[in-house]
Order: C-alpha cells, then structure tokens, then sequence
C-alpha cells in the first residue's frame, strides 16, 4: 500500500512522531508541497494525507490510484467530495481533536477585545501613570461580560466549549444550529432562529463548517440586523464573513469589535480591508497550535488510516 502525506500541519523538528505511518505502507512525507505540485507528489499513491492543499477535480483525474483521502484537519471544504464519492474514493477527517483549544482561542480573541490586554501590557512596560499619584488607566473602554448574551453559531464541540466558558462569567447563551443538544439546553442555552439571534447576540461567535449555504453569511445584509456595538469572532473558516462589509461595520462603529483566527484567503493579502479595520485582531490561524493538540491531531489522522485499512472506516465525510 502506497502512502503520501502531500503536507504536514506546521511543525518543529522532533516535535511529531509519524514513525507508526510508516508502518502502515510504503510512506513519503512532505512536508510543503505547492498546489501545482500536488498532483506529481501524490503520484500511484492509495491513500493520501493532506492539510492545507486542495485536491479537486483535476488531481484527481490525473491520480486514479487514490481509494482513501485522511485530511488532517476538521475542515475539508478543499477536498472535491461529490468528484470523490463518484470515484468510490473515501474522505475522512479528524473531526474532534483540539475542541477545548480552539474554543480557548475564540475566548482569548474575545477578552483581548474587551480588555485589550496586549495593548496596556505595552504602555505598563513604558513606565506610563496616569498622574504622580494615580497610576491607573486605561485607553480603551473596558467592557463586562456578566448578563451580555453570546449568540453561538453552531453549537457543536467547539461552539459548547466557547458556551460554557462565557456561561462560567455569567454571560447569557443562545444558539443557532440544526441540532440542539440536551446537555446545553439543561445547562440554560436556548435555542432560536439565525435572525433572532442576531438580533439578540451582543457577541456573536462562529463555529460551523463552510458550505454554499454558509459562505458569507455575515454580510451588509446580517449585519444590519445586528445590534449596534456587536462584537463578532471567527476561528471556524474565514469564507463565512464578507470581509469589506465587516470591515465597513468597524469603521463605522455598528460592529464594535472583531476578533479573527481565519480570513477568506490565507496567507492574508496585503489588500485585505480587515488589516486597516479599526478594533480587529487577526491571528494568523493558530487556534490548534498548542503542542499537546497537534500531536493529538497527527494521531487521529493515522487512526483514520488505520482503520480504512482493517476495513472499518472512521469520521467519512462524504
């Protein structure tokens, strides 16, 4: 059995121990691999694993060997799966390896827009006293979270942890989801429609996958229906915020805050409005990047391997 892992979530030398892979089959691992490449790099390869790259229509005509794809990721809306599902070729993911870490990111883009930690750490370290006998201050407003709602988009793994953190400061919770949990609704979170949620939501936080029917969802138009001084985070997929119209609604007060792990094409261009957007805090896509949940990443995505190859396929996504 051919293996090809086309490349490797970020990582420092020793850091990840792939060696049981190669026990699987015969195993190349690439760390980068350019889109253009992608296809000579997977070559008769069975299974492929792959994180960031895309594998379309095009790759996969032109590779008719793949019978499994292991996308190292919880996202694969860069896997062709309706291409895929003609071809008998089966797409995996690791749908719940760093929930707890990715909902502890979302909650730090919230406190560093409420709190603006990073900046007052800054103007400490400059000796900087508001008078000779007071010594606090502050150059933003610092704003409470007890008795504000959150309004969750999506209230799956990710979206719970994100909820019961804000619930443990007193923060009201209200979700929007195809599903509705029996643990968070006996926890108090209520479950209501999209508009009413944000019409509601004085936070709004999101966390689905991105699909045609959730691509740019906030937009002019969503955001019109927000409350005004609304403060929103993304650390799902950048592709389900209108970049400029969320851009405009900083600049002009309606959204008060952004905090931002993903935009809609990564690395961010120069070009993206989101950079001069005043209160917006981008990270550059680090929400899984905690040692102990790439590692347990890697691990999964060899389970998923692992599996399809006893014959009893895990976490198939189409």
């Amino acid at each position: 059995m051919k293996i090809v892992v086309v490349d490797t979530p970020r990582e420092f030398e020793g850091e990840i121990d792939w060696s049981e892979l190669l026990t699987l089959g015969e195993t190349r691992i690439y760390h980068q691999t350019p889109q253009e490449e992608i296809a000579n790099v997977i070559g008769d390869a069975e299974i492929v694993l792959i994180n960031k790259g895309e594998i379309n229509k095009e790759i996969l005509e032109k590779c008719p060997n793949i019978k499994y794809i292991s996308v190292i990721a919880t996202g694969f809306n860069k896997i062709d799966l309706v291409e895929a599902k003609k071809r008998g070729i089966l797409v995996s993911n690791v749908p719940s390896y760093g929930s707890k870490a990715i909902g502890q990111h979302a909650v730090a883009l919230l406190m560093e827009i409420t709190n603006h930690i990073a900046h007052h750490d800054q103007e400490v370290r400059k000796l900087r006293r508001s008078s000779d006998t007071d010594w606090c201050f502050w150059d933003y407003p610092v704003y409470e979270l007890e008795y504000k709602t959150l309004g969750v988009i999506g209230l799956g793994r990710i979206g719970k942890t994100v909820a019961t953190a804000c619930m443990a400061m007193g923060v009201n919770v209200i979700a929007y989801d195809d599903y509705q949990s029996e643990d968070m609704l006996k926890l108090g979170v209520e479950y209501v429609s999209l508009d009413e949620l944000l019409a509601r939501s004085d936070m709004i936080s999101m966390h689905c996958p991105l699909m045609e029917s959730t691509a740019n969802m906030i937009n002019k138009e969503t955001i019109a229906k927000m409350k005004d001084g609304v403060i929103i985070l993304n650390n799902s997929r950048g592709g389900l915020i209108n970049e400029q119209d969320l851009a405009d609604a900083l600049h002009s007060g309606k959204v008060l805050g952004a905090g931002l792990d993903v935009v809609a094409v990564e690395p961010i261009e120069k070009d993206n409005p989101l950079l001069t957007a005043p209160n917006c805090f981008i990270t550059p896509h680090i929400s899984w990047a905690a040692l102990d949940t790439r590692r347990r990443l890697i691990r999964f995505a060899i389970d998923n391997v692992k599996k399809y190859l006893e014959g009893n396929p895990i976490n198939i996504v189409n």
